[in-house]
Parts: C-alpha cells; structure tokens; sequence
C-alpha cells in the first residue's frame, strides 16, 4: 500500500511542472524586439525571424568598429549597400557575423517573419542569434518530444472508435483547437489537421515514419510564401504503441474547452489555470511504461526482490492489475506520479 516505504524504489514521474522556463530558439540574423525583464502577453511579437538568410560582405561604415553580434544597417549614403555574396538583391539590415578580408561577414535576409510568443510571461534571458527564454504565467505538462512550432489554441479531445484518429474524422469545426488524441496518428492525419486550420496535436506516441514525413511537410510549409498559422505535435510517450497515462488523460480532460499552448523547448503544454485543481492519484498507483504490460497500470504490492526476465536478473517489484492479478515487473519498466 501507499505507506510501504520501497515505493520509493520507483521512477517518479511529475503530472504537473512549474515554473516553466520556455526556450524560444534564434538564429543569426533574426532581430529581438524584447529586452530582458519585460512582461509580455499572449500573441506579442518577441522576434523578428528571416526567412530566408544569406551571407554578404559588407564593409563597415566609418568611424565605427562593430562587434560580432550587432546590427548592421544601409548608410543613408547607400554606400553599404553593393557587392559581396549574395549581390543583386538589397538588404536594410542584418546582423555582423565576424570580419573576413578587411570587411565583414553579416547575415541578412529580404523578408522577416515574426515571431510571437504563446503564452504570457516574463523576459528571462535574451541572447541575440541563439534564443529568447521566458518564465510562463502557468503551469506545464511534459511530453517527450514537440515537433514544428509554439502554437495555442482551444483545447479538446478527438478520438476515433480505435483511440485513433483518422484523416476523415477531421471536420472545420476543430479549426483553432489543439486536439488530444490517445492513439498514434499517421503524417497524413497530421498534415490534414493543420490544412484545416487545427493548431496542434498532443498524441500519446509517433512513429520514426511518421515524425520524419512530418518534418518534410513542416520543411515545405516553411519555403512556402503564405504561410499557415503555427502548428505543433506534442508527443507524450514517445514512439511505442501505449496509451497516455490515466492521471495525464484526466488532466487534459479538466483542462478541456480551456486555452492551452503547445511550446517546444521543453516540450510541454503550458496552460494557465489558478483554479484547475489536479487528478487525486493514489499515491501507491505505478504504471508500466515498458516491457510486454506497457501502458497497464495497477497498485503497487512490494518489492520483489531479484527475478529473471529475458536472460538477466533484474530487481523487480510486485503490482496488482485491474482484472486482480498481481505481476513481477523490472523496476525500471514501472513509474508513479507525484
């Protein structure tokens, strides 16, 4: 039960993390337009991203001795503006990279996306050419990995008789949702949700396929010239064919109807929500998250001492399944939840 003290023997996993220290990544070229210590609100811009940056050689303007890292800036002479790589086309800024042969490289770019900011927060660090951290007004749950970009929308659960959910299963009425799907999804389910105006996706696990035919479509939307709005997959169990957690499903089932957003680094779904009260987990509950029992959960019985499973000796520890049957698991196929 709950007071056996080797419980501790498992893995915790944490439903709920804060504060949440969301990590905005920069490239060279792209403008910050946030100083450390700001307070922003959702759908500020904090950046401006290129969107497709190149390398020139400019010399630079007299009487000034730049650093790598500053802004670089057309003279109102003009005289900044000519020769170099990437000749032919015209910039007005970019940033210096570093000098080369008496003049300098910078990275500059025609066209600037901006870039803005899911949720509300508070500027923590700025760091010009790498990234933008900024502390979250809420809290966050953690997933394994986030694919594509930070997105919010209206969070709500589309599930097809499977636990899957299919191409057809989509409609326009889920335009602006982040949707929850307890299930693997294919590329093609992903790349349509996003067509229809869906934000994100939060699923229990992606292929190595999938996540790669993904990437692809992201790649090709990016090159595009009107762009979609953001759009994220938030992965929660990683590639394997297991269901979320319950005390996790329970989370997002409270959170249903509410404003959520989906951020990268970490990957996590950050909601702000002072009155959202969590799942009571029995403190002895474990799950399995490995192994041939992956995604069944029961009540912890004891430690089991050494046991053989597939060759080696393992410490194991004893659970109790739902139909009433108690099984010997590795310790570390198990995990609770604090």
């Amino acid at each position: 039960m709950a007071d056996v003290p080797d419980l501790t023997l498992v893995p915790a996993r944490r439903i709920i993390e804060s504060p949440v220290d969301a990590v905005f990544a920069l490239a060279p070229g792209d403008r910050v337009v946030v100083d450390a210590g700001a307070s922003v609100v959702v759908g500020a811009p904090i950046a401006e991203r290129l969107r497709d940056p190149r390398l020139e050689d400019k010399a630079a303007p007299d009487g000034i001795e730049p650093q790598p890292g500053d802004r670089w800036q057309v003279s109102g002479r003009g005289k900044d503006a000519g020769g170099g790589i990437g000749s032919g086309r015209t910039a007005t800024s970019g940033e210096y990279l570093f000098p080369w042969k008496n003049r300098w490289r910078i990275v500059t770019g025609d066209i600037v996306d901006p870039l803005e900011v899911p949720v509300a927060g508070i500027v923590r660090e700025v760091r010009p050419g790498t990234s933008i951290t900024i502390r979250a007004a809420g809290r966050g749950i953690r997933g394994i990995v986030a694919l594509g970009g930070p997105t919010r929308g209206r969070l709500a659960f589309a599930t097809g008789p499977d636990g899957g959910l299919r191409p057809g299963g989509l409609d326009v009425g889920m335009a602006g949702t982040i949707l929850v799907v307890d299930a693997r999804v294919d590329a093609e389910t992903l790349t349509r949700a996003r067509a229809m105006g869906v934000r994100g996706i939060v699923v229990a696990g992606l292929a190595s396929k999938e996540r790669r035919d993904f990437l692809a479509s992201e790649a090709r939307q990016r090159a595009a010239l009107h762009r979609l709005p953001t759009y994220a997959v938030l992965v929660m169990e990683g590639a394997n064919r297991r269901p979320m957690a319950g005390p996790i499903l329970a989370l997002f089932a409270a959170l249903v109807g509410r404003e959520v957003a989906i951020v990268t680094d970490p990957p996590m779904l950050v909601f702000d929500a002072p009155d959202l009260v969590g799942p009571v987990i029995p403190p002895d509950l474990v799950r399995v998250r490995a192994g041939a029992l992956a995604g069944h959960q029961g009540h912890w019985i004891g430690a089991a001492g050494r046991r053989h499973f597939g060759g080696v000796d393992l410490e194991a520890g004893r659970i109790r399944l739902a139909d009433g049957s108690a099984v010997a698991v590795p310790l570390g196929d198990l995990e609770r939840f604090v």
